[in-house]
């Protein structure tokens, strides 16, 4: 399949400087409040933006407020299970037969379970763990690597947690399934490495790291709490957005902190 290539601006080395004008953007995971903030700030920077969830009424609903925020946005919004490798993949050829090209996907789909100890792990947790944070990964990064690699700007964007980094006793199966995702968001960084060859890859996988997220209806429900180290999902969508200011061979493979380092 042809891609119609857009002019972007160089940096001083010369590489392709990414930027969002014109952009064609998935974002997995696109109804929750990171989602609709990723939605609002990737639209409002000039991106095409395609967004999936399994809820279709909360999707439609982030679409919606894209539109309002941004009169003339590019956004649309498609019910995908990401635990289907062949749906995913579906996906992913639909948009770019659509639309020519794609320049990322930013992986939203989030999920947690956690217990008051080590031994009382409830490994139910880790069986939905998996599909949520890793399997949805992997299927992903499978249907996206070929039309990432063809783009002249292209990003696959991890959001990650700080306790992957550093797990704690009630947070096994949570962490654990974390650093598993950033291990293969790693990976795929490496493939982009190989495929940039002697240039440096043009492609870029990286991992944004969080400690939590917060937004206003959550502040809101606790006025008097601090959310002491949490990333308000607008400064996360800034931060997104931002990756495509950087060249690739910069951020690729590389874990980007938005949290302090535990």
């Amino acid at each position: 399949m042809t891609t119609t290539p857009t002019s972007t601006a160089k940096d001083g080395t010369g590489e392709v400087a990414g930027g969002l004008d014109g952009a064609v953007i998935a974002v997995a995971g696109a109804a929750g409040p990171a989602g609709r903030a990723a939605l609002l700030r990737l639209a409002g920077a000039g991106a095409t933006v395609v967004g999936a969830d399994a809820d279709p009424e909360r999707l439609a609903e982030a679409v919606e407020a894209a539109h309002a925020k941004h009169d003339g946005a590019r956004v649309t919004g498609s019910t995908v299970d990401l635990l289907d490798l062949d749906a995913t993949k579906a996906w992913a050829a639909g948009i770019e037969e659509e639309h020519g090209r794609i320049d990322g996907l930013v992986h939203l789909v989030g999920g947690w379970r956690g217990g008051r100890s080590f031994t009382g792990t409830d490994l139910a947790d880790w069986d939905l763990l998996e599909k949520l944070l890793i399997r949805t990964v992997q299927h992903t990064s499978l249907a996206f690597h070929d039309a990432l690699l063809r783009s002249d700007r292209g990003r696959f964007l991890l959001i990650s947690a700080a306790g992957a980094t550093k797990p704690t006793a009630g947070n096994a199966a949570y962490a654990a399934s974390k650093a598993a995702a950033e291990a293969w968001t790693l990976a795929l960084a490496d493939s982009f490495r190989k495929a940039g060859g002697e240039e440096g890859p043009r492609t870029a996988a990286a991992i944004l790291v969080i400690k939590a997220l917060v937004h206003d209806a959550m502040r809101a429900e606790r006025p008097d709490a601090k959310f002491a180290g949490f990333t308000d999902v607008t400064d996360l969508a800034d931060a997104i957005a931002g990756v495509w200011d950087r060249p690739a061979r910069e951020v690729n493979g590389t874990r980007l902190w938005l949290t302090p380092k535990p």
